[in-house]
C-alpha cells in the first residue's frame, strides 16, 4: 500500500534534548494526567509524529503499534485531512449545533453511508464516552424503560453512567466515590480462552453466553430493561472476538424482548476490523451505534450516535432532551469527511483486512508457536491481542488482573523491551496488545513483530510452565 502519510525517515526533525527537557518539566508543573497518580509517571514528551512513526525530542523514533489510543486509523498527519482542517478553518472555525452547516451534513451522509441498512442520522459528540451516554439516553426514553445490561470485560467511557456500564477495573474507584447509575446491571460475555460457562468450542461458548444472557434479562425483568450495550470486539479488555453466532442471538433476543442493541464501535469502527463496521462481520444490525475515535483519526474530537430509523421516530414530535455545545463542530466535521473519502480512495478498510489475514495471523501464531508465555492470539484487521500467561497448562495470567505496581513489573518490562526495538504496543494487564494504524505497510508490520518477538523473549524468561 502507498502510504501518502509516511515520513521520509531520512529528514527527521535534529533531536533536541533541552527542548524535550523544558516540555516535560512545564508538563509535570501544569498538566493534571488521566488514570494516573501524578507523581509515579513520567510522560513522554513526543516532538512529532508523521504516518505510522512517531518521535520524541531525543530522536528516538517509534512504530505507532497502539494507534495512540486505538484512534490514528488513518495514520499521523494524513496530507488529505490537514488540509481539509485547514481550509475549513479558514472558512469557518465554527458554528453553534442549533444551524445547518455544510461540513456536518456531509460527514452525517457519509457516516451513515456505511452504516447498516436503515441507520440514517447521527447524533454528533465530542467523543465516544458522550456518545454512550447520548445513546443510553435515547433508549431509555424510547423504550420507556431504565435498565442498561452490559458486560463485565468492557470499556464505555468516563462519564458516569459510561464508567458504571464499564466492565473493567476503572469502574472500581469510580463507583467508590460515589460515581454510580444504579440501573446499570452486568453479565459475562464469550471468551473461550477463559470460559465462564465450561465451554471448550466456539460454538458452546456462543450458545452457553446467549443462554446466559437470556436468564440475566429474565432475572432482572425483561419490561424493565432498555437496551444491551456490548463493544462489537471487546478493546481494551482483551481484543475479545465473539464466536460466529453470539451477535445474531443477542439481536434475536433484543427483538424477543423489545430492547435496544446498542453497538459499542467507538474503538472497533471506521476500518479497524477490516470492515468499516465491525458489526458487518457478523452481518448484525444494531438500533444505535456509538462511534468517535477513526471516524477522523482524532485529528479533532469527534463521536456520535447513529441512529436507527425506528428510534429516531420516537423524536419526530418529542424533544431530544440532550445536547453539547460543540456537536458536529466544523473542524471536526471536516477532519471526518476528509478521513472517510481518504479511506475510500485509498483503500485504507481492505488494507487493513489484508494486513489481518496475510501478515498479523500468520506472523503471530508464529510467535506463539515460539514462545510459551504466549496462552493466545486474538484478533481481526488490525486490532490484536497477545494473552500472556505463566503457565500454558494453568493458563495462570503472566501478571495478575488489575496488576499495579511492582505486580505490573514484568508486563512493564515486556513493554519496555518493545520500546527499546522501536515498537510502541498497548499493554493491558495480562495482555500485549497490538492495534497499529490501517495505512501500516508491510515492512513495517514486519518490523514491529520483530520488536514483539524481542519483548517476548523477556516475557519467556518470567515463564513457569
Amino acid at each position: 500500500m502507498t502510504d501518502t502519510a509516511l515520513p521520509d525517515m531520512q529528514h527527521l526533525p535534529t533531536p533536541d534534548p533541552d527542548t524535550g527537557k523544558a516540555v516535560a518539566e512545564l508538563d509535570r508543573a501544569h498538566v493534571f494526567h488521566s488514570w494516573s497518580a501524578q507523581d509515579q509517571i513520567a510522560p513522554l514528551p513526543v516532538a512529532g509524529a508523521a504516518g505510522s512513526r512517531f518521535w520524541d525530542y531525543e530522536g528516538n523514533v517509534y512504530l505507532d503499534f497502539a494507534s495512540q489510543l486505538v484512534y490514528t486509523n488513518i495514520g499521523h498527519q494524513h496530507p488529505k485531512v490537514v488540509a481539509a482542517i485547514q481550509e475549513q478553518a479558514a472558512k469557518l472555525c465554527t458554528i453553534a449545533p442549533g444551524f445547518g452547516n455544510d461540513v456536518r451534513a456531509e460527514a452525517a451522509e457519509l457516516i451513515t453511508d456505511h452504516a447498516p441498512e436503515g441507520l440514517n442520522r447521527v447524533f454528533f459528540t465530542n467523543g465516544g464516552a458522550d456518545a454512550i451516554e447520548n445513546a443510553v439516553r435515547m433508549a431509555r426514553i424510547h423504550t420507556g424503560r431504565p435498565k442498561v445490561l452490559t458486560a463485565y470485560r468492557s470499556y464505555h467511557g468516563n462519564t458516569a453512567t459510561a464508567i458504571t456500564m464499564t466492565g473493567d477495573p476503572r469502574r472500581w474507584a469510580n463507583e467508590a466515590a460515589g460515581h454510580h447509575d444504579g440501573n446499570v446491571h452486568k453479565f459475562f460475555g464469550p471468551y473461550l480462552y477463559r470460559s465462564a460457562f465450561y465451554a471448550t468450542t466456539e460454538a458452546e461458548e456462543s450458545e452457553r453466553a446467549l443462554a446466559h444472557l437470556e436468564q440475566t434479562i429474565v432475572l432482572q425483568g425483561a419490561t424493565t430493561i432498555a437496551a444491551i450495550v456490548l463493544e462489537t470486539v471487546v478493546g481494551t479488555n482483551g481484543i475479545l472476538v465473539p464466536p460466529p453466532g453470539y451477535l445474531a442471538g443477542v439481536r434475536a433476543l433484543c427483538d424477543k424482548y423489545g430492547i435496544l442493541y446498542i453497538a459499542d464501535e467507538v474503538m472497533a469502527g471506521f476500518g479497524r476490523t477490516g470492515r468499516w463496521f465491525a458489526v458487518d462481520n457478523w452481518n448484525v444490525t444494531p438500533d444505535l451505534i456509538a462511534f468517535a475515535k477513526g471516524v477522523n483519526s482524532g485529528y479533532v474530537p469527534l463521536g456520535g450516535v447513529i441512529i436507527s430509523d425506528h428510534v429516531h421516530d420516537t423524536f419526530r414530535n418529542k424533544a431530544f432532551p440532550g445536547g453539547l455545545t460543540y456537536s458536529g463542530h466544523p473542524l471536526a466535521c471536516a477532519a471526518a469527511v476528509a478521513t472517510i473519502k481518504a479511506m475510500r480512495e485509498e483503500g485504507i478498510v481492505e488494507h487493513a483486512a489484508w494486513l489481518g489475514e496475510n501478515v498479523f495471523a500468520p506472523g503471530l501464531a508464529a510467535l506463539a508457536e515460539k514462545h510459551p508465555s504466549v496462552g493466545e492470539v486474538r484478533g481481526l484487521g488490525a486490532f490484536w491481542a497477545l494473552e500472556l500467561v505463566k503457565n500454558r497448562e494453568t493458563r495462570e495470567m503472566f501478571v495478575p488482573y488489575a496488576a499495579a505496581g511492582a505486580d505490573a513489573a514484568p508486563m512493564n518490562a515486556v513493554f519496555a523491551e518493545a520500546k527499546k526495538h522501536g515498537a510502541w504496543p498497548m499493554p493491558h494487564f495480562n495482555r500485549l496488545q497490538l492495534t497499529p494504524p490501517l495505512i501500516l505497510t508491510e515492512d513495517e508490520a514486519r518490523q514491529g513483530l520483530e520488536a514483539v518477538d524481542a519483548a517476548l523473549t523477556v516475557a519467556d524468561s518470567y515463564y513457569e510452565g
